[in-house]
């Protein structure tokens, strides 16, 4: 079956694109266990660009296949793991970027949904929770099983807007019934 990008965010509503969210089928990638290991010579960069070789990979549906079977290993580390084969990569930040993000409500009635870099739909809240870091005012949105999103600059800048609308104390945002804090804890 050919790929056919997903529709425009804001032309649907969020209960759509959680929908769509729902319906990204993965392989069971943490389910594996092979035996044969290696080296993928695959590094994806901090902004969200997948190389291999040194070289960018510039087919989309490449680099959408291959973040189907990353995963986060034990020891924080990553691979691209296949039932037959397991091959490390590098990660210089988070796997994925948020790239474009859609509000719907406000307050604890407020959902976020974001796109990543692949194209994967992501709704923020108790499964897919929202991560201001301590050391680096970058925020992250957690994808799956230990895989997280950096939120691209203007979708940071966007939410930070919607939090400082929102007039919270401590400064925050809701997603899906779930309140984050932008304050890191320390």
């Amino acid at each position: 079956m050919p790929y056919a990008p997903p529709p425009e965010l804001a032309s649907l509503s969020i209960a759509e694109i959680a929908e769509l969210a729902a319906a990204q089928k993965l392989p069971p990638v943490d389910q594996w266990d092979p035996e044969e290991t290696g080296d993928s010579e695959m590094r994806i960069a901090a902004d969200g660009t997948w190389y291999h070789q040194g070289d960018p990979i510039k087919r989309l549906a490449m680099v959408r296949a291959f973040s189907s079977i990353l995963r986060r290993e034990a020891d924080e580390s990553y691979a691209l793991v296949t039932p037959y084969q397991k091959l490390s990569i590098i990660v210089d930040d988070a796997p994925f970027v948020a790239v474009e993000m859609e509000t719907e409500g406000s307050g604890a009635r407020r959902t976020l949904a974001f796109r990543l870099n692949t194209d994967h739909l992501v709704v923020a809240g108790e499964e897919h929770t929202l991560r201001f870091g301590a050391d680096k005012p970058q925020p992250y949105l957690q994808v799956r099983s230990g895989l997280e999103a950096a939120l691209a600059r203007p979708v940071y800048y966007q939410l930070a807007e919607l939090a400082l609308e929102e007039d919270a104390d401590p400064i925050g945002i809701w997603s899906a019934g779930v309140f984050f804090p932008m304050a890191a804890h320390s």
